[in-house]
């Protein structure tokens, strides 16, 4: 039953309207203790004037700092630093805003009683400046606790809308992996390289071997090594060196691929088969194996960043200009997932030459 009553709760959570909720809910329980605590104190006077300057008084006392603080931890200090785990950092500014409050609402509450809006309940007045770091401290303390409770609240939110992202992430690399194994365990593509190699098996065993190692180490890699959310660069660019060896197969033009990687791979990783959508659509598309650099691709390799460039030639009377591929709607989707707001990817055609530049940035 609560494991039911938990997921229903969890799937409301991403919606706003259940989020606002949470806010509203919050504020009324908090206006009903108020309440609760200004009847029981005044439970036995009857004095009105009395209780609605008791109730304004409470207004700036204990509402006032409690949200100011409460939206701006949930606004400011949660985002800024507790999410980027600044723990000492959290605590500090959190502790001087919700002293800010306190500070700023006493003087609010001091204004309208020199201005006569609030009648002073401490005989007059004749005590109000000195009891200042009393009250002081009480609001920062109310502060305070109303700042915790936006923590947890935002705090619960994100948790949540991270685990979406992850399932959605899950989701679309699942999608993403299904159409890879698809397209390179096409029975009619798996077909042709094992005939390549057969061919090869006469005129040259050991050449014939090692391509069909290249084969069984591409299909390990696609069913076993792609589970991870990350692996090194380097298995990456010994999976794309191994693919594009087996493409050539298909042609005795040994200018029809330039493949180049400058940069140094150590202690790099990346998501697994990010790459290669761009490059089976390269190979897809061009026409010409006879050719010279009919596909040019290169990878960069800097500090900062990985930037990969694959260019192929094409014929525009018999290719569609529009190279569809493995669909770049779902590489889209799955870049901005994986890597979201630290990618760049550009796709141009022009002059019958297939441009894509992706760069991925680290950090």
């Amino acid at each position: 039953m609560w494991p039911l009553v938990s997921l229903y709760l969890v799937h409301l959570v991403m919606k706003r309207p259940f989020v606002i909720l949470l806010h509203v809910g919050f504020w009324a329980c908090y206006f009903l203790l108020v309440f609760i605590v200004l009847v029981l104190y005044y439970r036995s006077n009857h004095d009105v004037s009395r209780v609605l300057n008791a109730l304004y008084s409470v207004l700036i006392f204990a509402v006032l700092p409690s949200v100011l603080c409460f939206y701006s931890y949930y606004f400011f200090l949660f985002p800024r630093y507790l999410q980027k785990r600044n723990i000492v950092q959290s605590i500090v500014i959190g502790l001087l805003i919700a002293i800010l409050s306190g500070i700023l609402a006493y003087i609010l509450i001091r204004f309208f009683i020199e201005t006569g809006r609030i009648i002073d309940m401490d005989e007059g007045g004749k005590h109000g400046r000195s009891t200042a770091p009393q009250a002081t401290f009480v609001m920062s303390v109310i502060g305070l606790m109303s700042g915790g409770v936006a923590l947890v609240i935002k705090g619960f939110i994100t948790w949540y809308n991270e685990i979406k992202l992850k399932e959605l992430l899950r989701e679309k690399n699942h999608e993403m992996e299904m159409m890879l194994i698809k397209k390179q365990f096409d029975p009619h593509l798996l077909f042709n390289t094992i005939n390549n190699i057969d061919s090869l098996i006469l005129k040259d065993a050991v050449l014939a071997s090692d391509y069909l190692n290249k084969l069984s180490d591409i299909i390990r890699f696609v069913l076993y090594e792609t589970r991870a959310d990350k692996i090194p660069l380097s298995k990456e660019i010994e999976y794309l060196e191994k693919y594009i060896a087996l493409q050539k197969i298909r042609t005795a033009n040994d200018t029809y691929v330039h493949f180049s990687v400058t940069g140094n791979t150590d202690t790099k990783l990346i998501a697994p088969m990010i790459f290669i959508p761009f490059i089976e659509n390269a190979f897809k598309h061009t026409t010409n194996k006879k050719m010279e650099n009919a596909i040019t691709i290169t990878i960069d390799i800097k500090d900062k960043s990985i930037s990969l460039t694959c260019e192929n030639k094409y014929d525009s009377k018999s290719i569609p200009s529009n190279h569809g591929g493995l669909g770049n709607e779902l590489i889209k989707k799955r870049l901005g997932l994986i890597y979201p707001d630290k990618h760049t990817l550009e796709v141009n055609s022009d002059n019958e030459l297939y441009r894509v530049n992706l760069i991925i940035q680290h950090g």
